[in-house]
C-alpha cells in the first residue's frame, strides 16, 4: 500500500484555511489551477512510497518508537510560498524544528524497517493547495504566494505521529483526488 507518515492540522485550522483558500481561488489563473481538497491537507514528513504487507508490522513498531522519543509541539500553518511554477503550498511556523527532527525519525524508521527510501532531501515543512496542471500554458504562481504571505492560523499542538495512506484515483476522470486515510497514528512522547 502506498503511505506516508504525516502531521495532521486539527479540523478548525483546516476550515480557516480553506476560508483563505477560498478567496485565492478568485486570482487571475486560479481556474487553471488543480486545486487539493482540503480533506487530504497534511503536512508530509517522510513519503514511503509502496510498502509491502509483510514490513507493515515493523514499521508500525518503529514508528510508535519514534513517536514516544519527541516531545508534542506548537504549530501554526503559517504564509506560503511556491516550488518553481508546479507547486502552491502553505508552510509552518512555531516548531519547525522539532517537526523537522520528527520527519527525520519518521524516515529512519522505515529505513530501519526495511522500506525503500528515496534518496534524503533537506525537511521543508509545507501543505501542497494546489499544482499546476500538465500540458497548460505556465501559471505564475508568486501573487498566490504573496496572497498568503501574512496568513497565520491559530496554533495547535501536535500530539500525534500519523500514518497515512494514499489511495490514488483510479476512475479515470480528470481532476479527481487522491483519498486519504489514517492507519494509525501514535501519540508523541509519553503520551500524557
Amino acid at each position: 500500500m502506498r503511505l506516508f507518515a504525516a502531521v495532521l492540522p486539527p479540523q478548525a485550522v483546516i476550515d480557516a484555511l480553506a476560508a483563505e483558500v477560498k478567496l485565492l481561488r478568485r486570482l487571475p489563473g486560479a481556474e487553471r489551477l488543480r486545486w487539493t481538497g482540503h480533506e487530504g491537507w497534511h503536512f508530509t514528513l517522510a513519503f514511503y512510497g509502496e510498502v509491502a504487507e509483510d514490513l507493515l508490522p515493523e514499521l508500525h513498531t518503529r514508528l510508535a518508537r519514534a513517536a514516544h522519543r519527541h516531545r508534542p509541539f506548537p504549530l501554526r500553518i503559517s504564509g506560503g510560498g511556491r516550488f518553481d511554477h508546479k507547486v502552491l503550498w502553505a508552510g509552518a511556523a512555531g516548531g519547525r524544528e522539532s517537526m523537522r527532527h520528527l520527519a527525520d525519525a519518521a524516515g529512519a524508521a522505515a529505513r530501519r524497517a526495511g522500506v525503500g527510501m528515496d534518496e534524503h532531501r533537506r525537511y521543508t515543512p509545507h501543505l501542497t493547495l494546489a499544482r499546476a496542471r500538465g500540458g497548460e500554458a505556465r501559471v505564475d504562481l508568486v501573487p498566490f504566494a504573496d496572497a498568503l504571505a501574512e496568513y497565520e492560523s491559530e496554533e495547535w499542538s501536535v500530539a500525534d505521529l500519523a500514518l497515512v495512506r494514499s489511495n490514488l484515483p483510479v476512475s479515470g476522470v480528470p481532476g479527481e483526488q487522491p483519498r486519504y486515510e489514517t492507519v494509525a497514528s501514535w501519540p508523541l512522547g509519553d503520551g500524557h
